[in-house]
């Protein structure tokens, strides 16, 4: 009877062992496609935040890595072009002028940002594109920009903010990362289904 208690002990720990390290590994999974920026055609600020996206955006722009800028997310629905929504009110107080920042208002999810923006690099004749987004959203960002890219010679670089909250590590120990990283994996799964 030992014999056989033995191995099946030992069959469930190691599985034990690979789930709970699997599970504390979802953090580096989904955030490891991040970045070094590096000189652009236009920057891509993403919408879905807060604001730390809108200012890792400007940071870039007036660091010079692009002279142009793209804000995604805005609702097309409540959008005036005459009166700037507060991304783009904040871009400018960052000293981002308005003739830089463009608004696609059309895209809804992360998908129709990557093909809306890949058709307005080909029509811009633009190369190269920083997108920008928070650190546990890079690995769907990489999977699907990567096939809206696909076939062209057009490059993206994915560049994350640095909110408080996040550590690829320990992030199951913050009630935001923990949320937007268990949202990460469901999502993935199912642009992995969808789209892929």
């Amino acid at each position: 009877m030992k014999l056989f208690f033995k191995p099946l002990f030992l069959s469930l720990f190691w599985v034990s062992a690979l789930a709970i390290l699997s599970f504390l590994s979802l953090g580096i999974l989904v955030s490891q496609y991040a970045g070094t920026p590096e000189k652009s055609d236009v920057i891509i600020v993403l919408g879905g935040d807060n604001g730390l996206r809108v200012r890792k955006g400007a940071e870039l722009y007036n660091a010079g890595y692009a002279s142009h800028i793209i804000l995604t997310g805005i609702d097309e629905h409540s959008y005036r072009p005459n009166h700037p929504n507060w991304r783009e009110r904040r871009m400018m107080e960052l000293g981002v002028p308005k003739n830089a920042i463009k608004v696609d208002a059309k895209s809804r999810t992360t998908w129709e940002e990557a093909l809306n923006t890949s058709t307005t690099m080909e029509r811009k004749e633009w190369k190269i594109a920083i997108v920008v987004s928070d650190p546990p959203h890079l690995l769907r960002l990489h999977q699907t920009w990567s096939r809206a890219f696909k076939g062209s010679s057009k490059k993206f670089i994915l560049v994350p903010t640095n909110p408080a909250w996040w550590d690829s590590i320990l992030w199951w120990n913050n009630r935001k990362s923990y949320q937007f990283v268990i949202s990460e994996i469901k999502k993935n799964l199912f642009y992995a289904a969808v789209h892929y």
